[in-house]
Order: C-alpha cells, then sequence, then structure tokens
C-alpha cells in the first residue's frame, strides 16, 4: 500500500523506472509518506540514519562503493540545511547524489509555523538541478491534475537526468553526475497509505555522450612542445585508463604525475606520485628545467598546493584540459584548450600518434626533461624506519601492512598529505572527500562505503575530524569489515605546520582545537573493537590484529602521538630533502 499523495507517488514510480534503489531516510512526519512508500516497497533498499549531515556523508560513501546514485530523503525545515556539506562535496566530485525534502505548503512561509523556511532551491550553485514538484489535485481526471502530473513527471526527470548524466552505466566516470534536488510540498492529510499500486510513468532518455575531439587534431602542437607533462587529478580506479597512462608513463618523452587519489599507480608504476617531494627538494636554480612546456590534465582534484604554484609560476604555453563534460576548470591559470572527450579514448588516439612519430618526438629537450623527473623522483626515497614516532611514521606503519584489493579512506588534511610520502601497494583503491576539503563527513564515508564493499575498508583519521563525525557510531549498521585508525596527537597537527601561525598564542588551545579526549570510551559504547598504543612497539603489535584477515567487528586503533615531535619529525624530514 502506497501514500495518497500523486506527486510521491510519480516520485517513487520514477525512481523505480530508472533504478534507483539505495534511499537513505531520516525520522520526520512531513517525509512519512516518502518514507511509508519506500520502506515498504521491496524494490528499495532502505536505511535509517538519524543526523541528516551524516546521512548524507554515508550516502556518498554508498555512491563511491557502488559507483551509482543514492538517495537521501529527509523531513522539512532545517533538514535539509545539513545536507549541505556533503551536498558541496558531492557537487565538487561530480557524484550522483539525489535528495528528496519535503516541505510545508508555501502559503505558511513567514507565518510563524513549525518547520517552515523557503526551501526550494536552498542549495543554490551546488546542486546541477533543482525543482519543485506541484501539488497534485485528488482528482486525477480534470485537467489541471493531468497537466500537474506532467509538469511533475517533467520536473523529475530533468532531475534525474542532472544527477545521473543521463544514465546509471558509467555515470561516475563520465563526470556528467552531480547532486540534485527534488523538494516535494506535501499538505495534510499525510498519513493515508490507502493506494494499491504504483503509477505508470514515463522515462524522458537524454541522447548519448558522443566525443567532440580526437588527439589527432592535437598531435602536431604535442610534438612541437619537448617538454610535456600529464596530470592526472582524483579519479576512480579505471584499470584501462590507468594501463594507458603507464604505457604513457614508459615513453622518455613525457612524464605523468598522479597522486594516491588518481588511482592509476602503485607498486612499480613509472607513473610520478612523488612529485610534491620532488619539489619541496628542487632549488629555485632547477626549477625551470622542470617546467613543462605543455600541460595535459585530466580528472579532479590535486592535493599539492606545491606544485599548483609551481605550474602558475612557470606557466606553460600550452594547457589542454580533458573533460568528458566540457566544464571550464584552469586550476594552472594558463589553461589554452578545453577538450570534451572520452579520456580513454583520446589517451589511446595520443599514444597511438606518438608511435608514428616517434622520431622527431622524443626529441633531446623530450628526453632531457623526462630524465629531469624520474631521476628526482628515483633519488627520494621513502621515509626512513628509524623516523621518530610521529603522525608520518605511524601511517607509513599501516601502509605498509594493507593488504592488496583493500579500499583506504583519508581524512583532510595531514593523514592525505602524509600518506603521499609512502608507496602503496598495488590495487588498493584511495578516497578522500577531497571536493572542498573538509574535515567533517569522513568517518561517514568511509562508514557507507564498507556497507557496500566486499573487502577490507581502512579510515586513516586525524583526531578531529573523528570526533567532529561521532555520530557514525551511533547505527545500527555496524559494518564488521571497517577498520579505523585513529591518529590522535591532541589536535589539528595541519595547523602547527603554516606559516605565520607558529608563534601565535591562538594556535594551540584555539586554531587547532588542543584536546586531551580519548576515543575509548565512544568506541566501546558502540560496539567496535578497540585498541591503542603509545610507541613504536605497541603499535607493531597493534597492527598484526588490526589488519588481520577475517572480520568479527569493526575495529578503532587508536595511536596516540606528541604533537610536538610529530610537527618537528615533519620539520626535519622536509628540511632533509632540501639537503
Amino acid at each position: 500500500m502506497y501514500s495518497i499523495k500523486e506527486n510521491v507517488l510519480q516520485t517513487v514510480a520514477l525512481l523505480k523506472v530508472w533504478g534507483l534503489r539505495y534511499i537513505i531516510v531520516s525520522p520526520g512526519s512531513r517525509n512519512a509518506p516518502l518514507i511509508h512508500c519506500f520502506s515498504q516497497d521491496s524494490f528499495f533498499n532502505c536505511q535509517v540514519v538519524l543526523d541528516e549531515r551524516e546521512a548524507a556523508f554515508r550516502a556518498i560513501g554508498l555512491i563511491l562503493a557502488r559507483r551509482q546514485p543514492t538517495v537521501l530523503c529527509c523531513t522539512s525545515g532545517s533538514a535539509p540545511l545539513n545536507y549541505a556539506p556533503a551536498v558541496a562535496e558531492a557537487y565538487y566530485q561530480n557524484l550522483p547524489l539525489l535528495i528528496l525534502s519535503a516541505d510545508r505548503p508555501a502559503a505558511w512561509l513567514g507565518q510563524m509555523d513549525g518547520q517552515t523556511l523557503p526551501q526550494p532551491e536552498v542549495f543554490g550553485r551546488l546542486v546541477r538541478a533543482a525543482v519543485t514538484l506541484p501539488e497534485i489535485p485528488s482528482n486525477l481526471e480534470t485537467l489541471s491534475a493531468q497537466e500537474a502530473i506532467w509538469h511533475c513527471n517533467r520536473l523529475l526527470n530533468e532531475a534525474l537526468i542532472a544527477c545521473t548524466g543521463g544514465g546509471l552505466e558509467n555515470s561516475l566516470v563520465n563526470g556528467a553526475s552531480g547532486p540534485a534536488h527534488v523538494n516535494i510540498p506535501l499538505s495534510e492529510p499525510l498519513f493515508d497509505y490507502s493506494v494499491m499500486a504504483l503509477p505508470v510513468v514515463r522515462r524522458i532518455v537524454p541522447a548519448s555522450f558522443q566525443p567532440q575531439v580526437t588527439a589527432r587534431d592535437l598531435v602536431r602542437c604535442w610534438v612541437n612542445s619537448p617538454r610535456r607533462l600529464i596530470v592526472v587529478g582524483q579519479m576512480f580506479r579505471q584499470p584501462e585508463l590507468a594501463a594507458v597512462l603507464k604505457e604513457l608513463a614508459r615513453q622518455e618523452d613525457c612524464v605523468v604525475l598522479a597522486e594516491h587519489l588518481a588511482n592509476c599507480a602503485g607498486g612499480d608504476s613509472p607513473v610520478i606520485g612523488n612529485f610534491d617531494q620532488v619539489l619541496s627538494a628542487l632549488s629555485p636554480e632547477c626549477e625551470a628545467s622542470f617546467a613543462p612546456d605543455l600541460v595535459l590534465s585530466l580528472g579532479g582534484h590535486i592535493v599539492s598546493k606545491r606544485f599548483k604554484q609551481f605550474l602558475r609560476r612557470n606557466k606553460p604555453q600550452i594547457n589542454w584540459r580533458l573533460s568528458p563534460t566540457g566544464d571550464l576548470t584552469d586550476t594552472f591559470q594558463s589553461l589554452t584548450e578545453l577538450i570534451r572527450c572520452d579520456l580513454r579514448s583520446f589517451l589511446e588516439e595520443l599514444l597511438k600518434e606518438m608511435r608514428l612519430v616517434v622520431v622527431s618526438s622524443a626529441s633531446p629537450h623530450s628526453v632531457e626533461f623526462y630524465r629531469n623527473w624520474r631521476e628526482a623522483s628515483a633519488g627520494l626515497s621513502e621515509p626512513a624506519d628509524d623516523l621518530p614516532y610521529s603522525d608520518i611514521s605511524a601511517l607509513g606503519a599501516l601502509l605498509k601492512k594493507l593488504p592488496g584489493g583493500c579500499a583506504l579512506h583519508l581524512a583532510n588534511s595531514s593523514a592525505l598529505r602524509n600518506a603521499q610520502l609512502y608507496r602503496l601497494p598495488p590495487g588498493i583503491n584511495v578516497f578522500c572527500n577531497r571536493g572542498v576539503s573538509g574535515i567533517e563527513g569522513s568517518l561517514a564515508t568511509a562508514w557507507g562505503f564498507a556497507e557496500q564493499y566486499e573487502g577490507p575498508v581502512y579510515l586513516a583519521t586525524g583526531d578531529l575530524s573523528f570526533f567532529y563525525g561521532l555520530n557514525s557510531l551511533w547505527n545500527r549498521r555496524k559494518p564488521a569489515n571497517l577498520r579505523i585508525f585513529l591518529l590522535n596527537n591532541g589536535g589539528g597537527g595541519i595547523f602547527h605546520h603554516l606559516p605565520g601561525l607558529g608563534g601565535t598564542a591562538s594556535l594551540r588551545d584555539f586554531v587547532a582545537a588542543g584536546h586531551q579526549e580519548s576515543a575509548a570510551v565512544w568506541a566501546r559504547a558502540a560496539g567496535l573493537d578497540y585498541a591503542d598504543c603509545d610507541d613504536f612497539p605497541s603499535l607493531k603489535n597493534a597492527l598484526t590484529d588490526f589488519t588481520r584477515e577475517g572480520y568479527g567487528s569493526a575495529r578503532l586503533l587508536e595511536v596516540f602521538l606528541d604533537m610536538d615531535k610529530s610537527v618537528q619529525t615533519q620539520t626535519d624530514f622536509y628540511r632533509a630533502l632540501k639537503n
């Protein structure tokens, strides 16, 4: 039995036609008609998360694990506002997150009626589409009701096309997806669930994506630019695309750079991952010999601020940006060509064309540029095993024991940056909420991901990010494959490295939010398997159990660290790079 609200029926029916199964609802009365329809229809996989902020980041985790859209459903008033941080993250990672917010009748706006605020377009520019459905008259035979049904269907299709990029298959790979908001006004009565079946609804299918530019059109420009650099930003693991990038990196006429979040390197890959360290060790006199003539960039965010500043200082003459959607992103302030294309097809064609012109392509300048980068990268080793007990060495101890095929979630920001100092074993999927780089939501995202991932899931997080997301522990579902590696140094370590903040009186207690808290009580109350350590011997012993195969229950390993020692260790490490 379903709700009598026709705009609810249209919504639920169209989600079924589109194949959107996974729904995360937060409790409420105004959204009760939606909750009832989702929870009582066996097609949907429906779960409840009380805190809307945590629910939204949990949904991001589901999207990352399943690579398909997830639906959020909340009540009216302040409830949708709590989705905003995750909506922003989804927008800048192009993740298909569909938000359904129940709403009060518009007539009661500003009339001191409970849970009433202006909900249409509440997320502003952070969604790809925002629609408010009409309320449909109960007599469906009237002309006004038929027009309202058509209007409702058109708006829902518009939102779903914008959210998924046109379809569920490869919606995350083509970069065309993103969050969309459907606001649903519902007048009383709300709790009549007497409709026997969902209506037959129309799905509008958009035209399929076609590449607009091929590498053949640009190969002459490539050949005439001897110092070539390919930069890969945050992406999902795509084995075929990664294989092409590795083959490009094996050539001696271009350099390929990618951080862990690009998910295209690992092991003994020829792709250079430690380029932030290379630039840190580089003297000003040598910088020009590492500067490219041509930059080809693809993927999402680059973590290294040092690298972005390097290219902004040393602007390439040519900067190509590959984008399946054609969205203009000029990160390095030098964009010359915005190339809308299928990434793998373009790079495969580029590799083929390069081989056809190999004699003229592999010029002495190209080879010298390639060797400069390769030799500088190879000359830098991982942090030594005898590094003092600190956040860098503790995280390194975990990374070296990660099993192949696991998923690694990294919280912003020290955990993410320090992980880049180490090579990862091949086959590890790396994730981070890098869309807007906030510390909130990392625990909820990893939690939601672990619910859908068959292998072990590791979250490396700092203490502030962990404590920010404690509501994630208050949940009926506790994925046994989740491993939380909590680096507790008593505050925000990243702030101690920012130039100008080190000597300020407000740093430790206010900017870095210094504390002496432990996660032990919360972890045990939530039913997690908890352990802690405070030196190398206890860490090594704890990691043996923490990373063992088999899932008895979710585990949390709290690693207590001294802030001052961690700060000094990192300072000494980067100072040594320059010597």
